[in-house]
């Protein structure tokens, strides 16, 4: 069935510091994970957020330089906070910085009030997938220009004349692109003519079964093998040596233990390793384990130490 990528995925907007966010990073490259993502947010959800939100991507430029082997990425950069000219000189940049270890997951927005309180234009659905269309088009079409020869774009929102494409990315033709939702026809489209990995976040084993049919249908439909994507989910982390420390685990993250077993990576190490592999028997290669106590790199030693040995 192909190895089993396991990726830290954090939540800053929640309340985290740069150093919060560094440690994390450390202790996922030490402990051999895959890579470390964030977020891409502005407005806590369901707390106050102390200190406040980072910026994800001047979050990664920083990271590019602090760690040398794990892959750093957004699930997802919101394509409303960008105008895409800008993201792909951002995005191309981190990629330098790093060597080539950047990931770029982007997605509609959907987090009307974080927009409201930043002040950042949020359109209709239809206009904010339009846009996000569009960016994916901007990107790949600016990153593929050969050095020297300029690059122009006419789409219904976007308008880019004369431009020199500059700079590139490290990774050629570029970094992976992340599409992800649930979304039942443009996503899988979207999927299918620009990503590198389908992701889905925080659903259950049956709705990931068939939104991975749907993008193997749509990558079908545009002449693209479906196992030429990575599939991946994202789920919340909560796993114990005991069942008292799992369940003290949920305390300190706010969530009933019930919950968390019906909905994530979570219980003790044998259930939260059948979790995972019963997300690899449906085609998944990558998780994304959401990690909400950033202060508690106990939990990430006891997966690198306990579960990912026994996921080839």
């Amino acid at each position: 069935m192909g190895r089993m990528d396991l990726r830290i995925f954090t939540e800053p907007q929640q309340g985290a510091t740069y150093d919060d966010l560094l440690r994390v990073a450390k202790a996922t490259e030490d402990l051999g994970f895959d890579a470390f993502f964030r977020s891409d947010h502005y407005l806590a959800m369901n707390a106050d957020g102390l200190p406040g939100p980072t910026d994800a991507w001047l979050t990664l430029a920083a990271l590019a330089v602090q760690t040398e082997r794990i892959r750093l990425g957004t699930l997802v950069t919101s394509a409303t906070f960008r105008h895409p000219g800008q993201l792909a000189v951002q995005v191309a940049q981190v990629d330098q910085m790093s060597g080539g270890r950047v990931e770029l997951g982007l997605g509609a927005g959907w987090f009307a009030e974080e927009h409201a309180a930043y002040g950042i234009p949020f359109p209709d659905l239809g206009e904010r997938f339009g846009r996000l269309e569009e960016t994916f088009d901007i990107l790949t079409g600016m990153w593929a220009t050969p050095e020297g020869q300029t690059y122009d774009y006419s789409g219904g929102y976007f308008t880019i004349e004369n431009s020199p494409a500059l700079p590139k990315p490290r990774q050629h033709p570029r970094p992976p692109l992340i599409v992800g939702g649930t979304g039942r026809k443009r996503t899988p489209a979207l999927a299918a003519n620009y990503a590198t990995e389908f992701n889905v976040p925080f659903v259950s084993r049956a709705k990931a079964a068939e939104m991975y049919e749907r993008v193997g249908d749509a990558c079908e439909a545009v002449g693209r093998l479906r196992s030429g994507l990575t599939y991946s989910a994202a789920l919340v982390l909560c796993v114990g040596r005991t069942e008292d420390e799992f369940r003290r685990r949920a305390a300190a993250i706010g969530r009933e233990p019930d919950e968390l077993r019906e909905n994530g990576v979570a219980g003790t190490v044998d259930e939260a390793l059948a979790v995972i592999e019963s997300f690899r028997r449906i085609g998944a290669g990558r998780i994304y384990l959401q990690t909400l106590d950033l202060s508690d790199l106990d939990q990430l030693e006891l997966v690198a130490a306990e579960i990912a040995p026994h996921l080839p």
